[in-house]
């Protein structure tokens, strides 16, 4: 997949992608979404959950080969950990959602404001496949031009988001 090419710091990588793509997986999300996102959350053909490995720091052998002692930096420092995780996991979740665009498929990030709902369904407790683990936020993908539910919202320009020195 694309996603894995775009740079983290150190290429980390602690992302990770749980995906919902049956009535049943997706009816479990149900308790944790707005009222606004339920319908489209039905209708879309994946939900993408994008979560982060608390212990991604157990692959740097493998995924930092060159300084034997990356996976110590992580492992003595829980807060480093947690933040470093937190950070690359987004760039993750960012690259996640350009990759689907490029493929064809329409996206939508819903807000993750009932996450504790969704650790209990989806990683009791609070664990994936991948180890100990955090919801990033969830993507409704797929091809279900989503502009047709509703207009794309306006953008700001880029004197409005951008300084330049």
């Amino acid at each position: 997949m694309l996603m894995k090419w775009g740079p983290d710091q150190r290429q980390l990588e602690p992302a990770r992608v749980l995906f919902l793509r049956t009535p049943q997986a997706k009816q479990r999300l149900a308790p944790a979404l707005s009222p606004q996102n339920l319908d489209k959350t039905m209708k879309a053909p994946v939900t993408a959950i994008l979560h982060y490995d608390t212990t991604f720091y157990e692959k740097l052998p493998k995924l930092f080969p060159h300084n034997p002692d990356a996976r110590n930096w992580f492992a003595n420092s829980e807060a480093l950990a947690e933040i470093t995780a937190f950070r690359n996991s987004t760039l993750q979740g960012a690259y996640f959602i350009l990759a689907a665009r490029i493929a064809g498929l329409d996206c939508g990030p819903c807000p993750a404001s009932t996450m504790p709902k969704w650790m209990r369904s989806f990683f009791p407790p609070g664990r994936s496949c991948a180890g100990p683990t955090q919801i990033q936020f969830p993507v409704q993908s797929g091809l279900w031009r989503r502009h047709e539910v509703f207009p794309r919202s306006p953008r700001l320009d880029f004197d409005e988001a951008c300084r330049c020195f």
